[in-house]
């Protein structure tokens, strides 16, 4: 069986665009050069810091690297194609615009679409439009600390052990639904829906496996579509692949996503008997506005 370029013990999926192991000579000129390979706004990556980038594209967890940075889902631009057939008629003319800012009625910023793709006819006249939202996962732990050491000795550390290595970082799928994709469906979404646009959002499949489930419905139904990914090894790096669709309705989807599922209530009254108890062990003292007027 072919040897897998994971490892158990190092948490640096790909480092600017290629795995650790990859000791080739455009892996180790993107490394010396900062450089994005993944159609970012600049040659260079930017992630956390412009002059000291993080340069960590995904993380090594389960069977397959974990996406930490939205631009890595831009290689080829597969995402696009793939949108396109959602959002268009098979043969429409379309082109892609990034990071495009989003208006409410109050004229106030929703945030940037990451990507539209514009349809326009035979004159260039737009006549329609889709977003789409990409997803990646938020990390816990320090992933700064294993990227600073394989950047000292990229050849002497393309196997890194960091086992033993402080607040070992791990993707944290949790916090990437709460603080990230549900409020971007909420108020991004929420108007996109409103002008009855589609939204195609784009993350990793053990993402999407950790999301309260999502009804299907017919792609001729769908307005929002949930493409999901994984990075595949071929010949030693990771390359990008589709591997499955979620089409679903934008208002029953927000109702399953936005909604908490409520612990023992149980449990909570026990917090409030234990803080009640403590404050009963130390009364506090009581003034009355009588007690107050008497000087």
């Amino acid at each position: 069986m072919k040897k897998s370029i994971l490892s158990d013990c190092n948490p640096l999926g790909e480092v600017f665009g290629c795995p650790t192991t990859d000791q080739s000579e455009r892996a180790k000129r993107l490394r010396s050069r900062r450089l994005c390979p993944f159609n970012n706004k600049v040659p260079s990556c930017t992630k956390d810091k412009a002059k000291n980038p993080l340069g960590v594209c995904s993380v090594n967890f389960g069977e397959s690297p974990v996406i930490t940075c939205p631009i890595r889902f831009r290689e080829d631009w597969l995402i696009t194609d793939d949108a396109a057939d959602f959002f268009f008629p098979k043969g429409a003319k379309w082109t892609t615009l990034t990071e495009v800012r989003l208006n409410d009625s109050h004229d106030k910023t929703a945030g940037n679409i990451d990507v539209v793709l514009v349809a326009y006819d035979e004159k260039g006249k737009v006549y329609d439009f889709g977003a789409i939202e990409i997803q990646a996962v938020y990390i816990s732990g320090n992933i700064r600390d294993p990227f600073e050491k394989f950047m000292q000795n990229p050849e002497k550390n393309s196997n890194l052990d960091w086992s033993e290595g402080s607040n070992y970082p791990r993707p944290d799928y949790l916090s990437s639904s709460r603080k990230r994709l549900a409020p971007q469906l909420l108020f991004k979404g929420g108007i996109l829906n409103a002008w009855k646009k589609k939204v195609a959002l784009v993350l990793n499949k053990s993402f999407f496996d950790t999301l309260p489930k999502i009804k299907r419905v017919d792609k001729e139904k769908a307005d929002l579509a949930w493409f999901l990914y994984d990075l595949v090894e071929t010949d030693g790096v990771f390359k990008l692949k589709k591997v499955d669709v979620v089409y679903s309705s934008f208002s029953p989807t927000m109702n399953v996503i936005t909604k908490t599922k409520p612990g023992n209530i149980n449990n909570f009254i026990k917090i409030l008997q234990e803080k009640v108890d403590e404050q009963m062990e130390t009364p506090p003292i009581n003034r009355t506005l009588e007690d107050s007027l008497i000087k």
